[in-house]
């Protein structure tokens, strides 16, 4: 990717980003004078893991950007900055990185190495851990290539020189490269503990990490809590003593506990918040918004009929109301989405499809069902994964499709970690998800439906020339071809339409008055470190 683009996306990311401080509260519960420097916030529900290497999504990320630190990591004023490396050089061609690392130890006080980090990344790549986010590793040389078995680990381009150096060598010049570091797929992993007990990262007894927190107990579907890790090599700028994560699926209960000052953040990005108190606690002033690079998006299962028909998905998508969903249900910023990319990455000016075209949606399905010789739609199965707003979501989903296009719709709902794991299986015909950038380029969204076996592909769709396109904009150094290259490949996605935009997400969350320098960055990720109670 060139280099300008990355400049002008993240001018414009940073400039989002909130140091939240300043939101409506629940007052200081602790009374006048000092604070205890803890906090409370609901998680929602059971993150998945605490793995970074099999992490992907939102709850589990939330434990993993406390608990770990990358190579790099957002300082306090959002831009990304040196955090495990003190110092890195690039090549003169952009494909290699050499860093320094600094002095730092893991939570149970054993050094961390730039080994750590190669058999983290390595770990990531191999194709018997089943990764869903291996694919984020592909920019380094041979790496791919190992994940799908043609070349091996010694040929993948990172290694350890020493105890504190890391050369990583890439496939084609990658200038986001350096964000990704603050990722958490690329978070290092204790290689002697993970080596020798597969469980690790399943209870707070066995979880090691290196970042500004460490677990200390986890009551499976209960509450998580971690307290300041002494052995953090910032440890001095981490001034929250504990976080306690509730796991709290109604939103009401949420309210009510952050309204009596039993909770210290309540909402997005960590949970929400019922979707009768948007629109109050937005009109009060209490209520923080923030756009974010984040789409809202149905997924279709390309497998199971009727949606193995482009014509027939397309139709479904075309019958969807976006505006009357942004106005009445989300009340907080969002914007209907007629393309996959963000404003702030938008390629195809003005979208790519109308929102709630009803008449070409009739027609699509009349030749969608045609072609697949039905004479009538099968029943239809609407997944989502427990909260109120997605339930609202899918009900008027459910009544826009009924209305426009005849089909009767069933509505299931399950329990986050369950409903992760059925969409990566296969196991739904139509579930919802949401999606942030992982890094300031389209990439981010576009690569997800690369390839069909890809670990976020829920969709099982593939599409030759799709692919081709995405291959060319890896290594095209040239901007201009690059973003036409892209632009094409989204046109294709949304063509074939495996997924369904609904709208561009921001976050919404309510906040104690006292609690400050909690970052929320323009991709919707949450950090605590930087946090205090004043």
């Amino acid at each position: 990717m060139n280099k300008s683009l990355f400049v002008v996306l993240s001018t414009v990311l940073v400039s989002g980003t909130v140091l939240a401080g300043c939101g409506g509260g629940s007052g200081d519960s602790a009374g006048s004078g000092e604070l205890a420097q803890e906090i409370s916030i609901n998680l929602k529900s059971e993150p998945p893991t605490a793995d970074p290497g099999l992490a992907d999504d939102s709850a589990s990320s939330t434990i993993l950007r406390a608990t770990f630190d990358g190579l790099m990591r957002p300082g306090l004023d959002g831009k990304l900055a040196n955090s495990v490396a003190k110092d890195y050089k690039m090549s003169e061609d952009g494909k290699t990185y050499t860093f320094t690392l600094r002095e730092s130890k893991w939570s149970n006080g054993e050094p961390v190495t730039a080994k750590d980090f190669e058999y983290a990344w390595k770990r990531v790549l191999t194709p018997k851990l089943g990764a869903s986010y291996a694919y984020q590793l592909y920019y380094l040389k041979n790496a791919e290539a190992y994940n799908k078995g043609q070349a091996k680990v010694e040929d993948v381009g990172v290694k350890a020189l020493d105890e504190h150096t890391l050369e990583v060598t890439l496939e084609n010049p990658t200038p986001f490269f350096l964000e990704l570091t603050a990722f958490y797929t690329l978070f290092p992993v204790n290689e002697k503990l993970v080596s020798s007990n597969k469980e690790w990262a399943n209870e707070a007894a066995t979880h090691v990490g290196n970042g500004p927190f460490k677990m200390t107990e986890w009551k499976h579907k209960s509450s998580i809590i971690l307290e300041k890790n002494e052995n953090y090599w910032d440890a001095e700028n981490v001034k929250v003593n504990k976080i306690n994560m509730n796991m709290i699926d109604d939103e009401s209960t949420e309210l009510s506990m952050f309204e009596q000052g039993e909770l210290n953040w309540a909402g997005q990005p960590t949970s929400m918040i019922p979707t009768d108190a948007i629109k109050p606690k937005m009109d009060s002033g209490e209520a923080n918004t923030q756009a974010k690079a984040g789409i809202y998006w149905y997924k279709f299962n390309t497998e199971k009929a009727p949606f193995n028909n482009a014509k027939i998905r397309k139709a479904f998508a075309y019958a969807i109301d976006r505006q009357t969903i942004v106005d009445n249900i989300t009340q907080s910023g969002q914007i209907p989405a007629m393309s996959v990319l963000p404003p702030t990455m938008e390629l195809n000016k003005g979208g790519l499809f109308k929102d709630y075209d009803a008449e070409t949606a009739k027609k699509l399905l009349e030749e969608g069902m045609k072609e697949e010789g039905l004479t009538k739609l099968p029943p239809i199965e609407l997944s989502f994964n427990t909260a109120e707003k997605h339930k609202k979501i899918a009900e008027t989903i459910q009544d826009q499709w009924k209305k426009v296009l005849g089909a009767n719709v069933t509505l299931v709902n399950k329990e986050w970690k369950v409903y992760v794991e059925d969409m990566h299986s296969g196991n739904y015909q139509v579930g919802r998800m949401g999606w942030n950038a992982d890094y300031n380029d389209p990439i981010s969204f576009l690569d997800i439906y690369k390839d069909k076996t890809g670990g976020n592909n829920d969709t099982k769709w593939e599409n030759a020339k799709y692919k081709e396109l995405l291959d060319k904009a890896s290594a095209e150094t040239d901007l201009a071809k690059r973003s036409e290259y892209m632009t094409e490949a989204e046109r294709i996605l949304v063509d074939e339409m495996p997924i369904v935009p609904i709208y561009f997400d921001s976050n919404l969350w309510l906040q104690d008055k006292n609690l400050k320098n909690v970052i929320v960055d323009p991709l919707g990720n949450i950090d605590f470190k930087w946090a205090v109670m004043e």
